[in-house]
């Protein structure tokens, strides 16, 4: 037994911080307060676990010279579990992190981690923890959030979200982004908390309770969208469509165990906050080819009659939500407090035009918008998805820089000679 904890400590030494270890370009890092809430994290796991360690062999020396060789087994097994438990939470941010070290890659999703935080942030209201990103396969995304319950015990200390590969790099991946970085800022305001007993005396009054009952037990992912809808603008919309655009089937599948909203339903909800946040014909051109993708026609009756009597209350629900004021906004409603006003289609599409003609102000501008204004460029048909992509390449480096070596601001223009050419719209 002494030797087998010995050798524990001989391989819980080998565990180095990532700094250390992990190979990459500066501009791939992570964001300092980010990776030095990861390596205190890790730290401290590894020297508590130490100290346990170094307490069994001296008591093993001690007293437990005189104890039977099962209760030396018994002490020494629950310490090779906690031992796992910190290699879980080593591997959980090492695939976080080894996607930092691939050729353009990793700053990209340097770049992402300063979108998220500009998504994120809400002055006066919270602190928003650190937020990082990684890729994996399929066609959602997924996040752990901060100060969550990890793997083995303590609590998260950064926001972990999935980003599908499929999506890098366009604007669409933004909609899956900032959807994740939703559920984030809602728990941070206790959103969900705050609007269940409103949902629920809805209930009571509604001439169709089920349909607020189903609200009811969609609400966590309805403010996700939300929050993504206030940020981004229709390409929120847009990028949701392409997340749920699957077989039929699935699209009209339905399931109350299931947090997620009908995917059908789920879209033409998306279209009805856009239009209560920023009203605009493009929300109605957008829900009207989406039930041309998925018409309602061959629906079996049941699930059409539960379907078409969602959609009925689709408006009541959106402006519930758009001017909901929960406590911890301190008066002000959901839809002025994420500033959604300044993602009218309108403005969006006239800062797209001085963009063409200014190249530069795009690289001072926050990153959220940048990806409204040129997701709206493209519904519009004024950006190909081809001159989009090379673009948020090049915006995805320039913010990895900008925070990277904290020069100025995330959101700021670089100057001097790490000022990126900035390539024509």
């Amino acid at each position: 037994m002494d030797q087998e904890a010995r050798a524990l400590l001989a391989r819980l030494a080998r565990l180095q911080p990532f700094v250390l270890n992990q190979p990459m370009v500066l501009a791939a890092s992570l964001l300092p307060t980010a990776q030095l809430a990861i390596e205190r994290f890790l730290a401290n796991g590894r020297s508590e676990l130490k100290r346990r360690v170094h307490s069994y062999i001296r008591w093993l020396r001690g007293p437990g010279r005189l104890a039977s060789p099962a209760v030396a087994q018994q002490r020494f097994v629950f310490l090779r579990l906690r031992f796992n438990a910190i290699l879980t939470q080593v591997d959980l941010f090492d695939q976080v992190i080894a996607q930092r070290g691939e050729n353009e890659l990793g700053v990209w999703l340097s770049g992402l981690d300063a979108v998220s935080a500009d998504a994120l942030a809400l002055p006066g209201y919270y602190e928003a923890p650190p937020v990082v990103c990684y890729l994996d396969r399929g066609v959602g995304a997924a996040i752990r959030r901060a100060r969550t319950r990890l793997p083995g015990g303590g609590e998260n200390p950064v926001s972990i979200i999935r980003i599908p590969r499929e999506r890098m790099i366009g604007s669409g991946i933004a909609s899956s982004l900032i959807h994740e970085v939703g559920h984030q800022g809602a728990e941070l305001l206790k959103l969900v908390a705050s609007l269940r007993p409103v949902l629920r005396a809805a209930q009571c009054t509604a001439h169709d309770p089920l349909v607020w009952q189903l609200w009811d037990r969609w609400i966590s992912e309805i403010v996700a969208d939300l929050w993504s809808v206030a940020r981004l603008g229709v390409v929120s919309t847009l990028g949701l469509i392409g997340v749920v655009s699957l077989p039929r089937p699935f699209v009209f599948r339905v399931n109350i165990d299931d947090p997620h909203p009908i995917p059908w339903i789920r879209v033409k909800l998306s279209c009805a906050i856009g239009d209560a946040l920023t009203p605009h014909p493009q929300w109605s051109r957008v829900a009207r080819m989406w039930e041309t993708y998925y018409p309602l026609d061959t629906l079996d009756a049941v699930r059409r009659d539960l379907v078409l009597r969602l959609e009925q209350s689709l408006s009541d629900l959106a402006a519930l939500l758009t001017g909901h004021r929960p406590a911890a906004l301190r008066g002000r409603s959901l839809g002025e407090a994420l500033e959604s006003r300044d993602r009218r289609p309108e403005r969006l599409t006239s800062l797209f035009g001085a963009w063409r003609r200014e190249p530069g102000q795009m690289y001072k501008s926050p990153p959220s918008l940048v990806f409204a204004v040129l997701g709206q460029a493209k519904a519009d048909g004024n950006l190909s998805p081809e001159n989009e992509s090379d673009l948020l390449a090049k915006l995805l480096t320039h913010w990895a820089i900008g925070s990277t070596l904290n020069v100025v601001p995330v959101g700021s223009a670089l100057t001097g000679p790490q000022c990126i050419t900035v390539p024509a719209i």
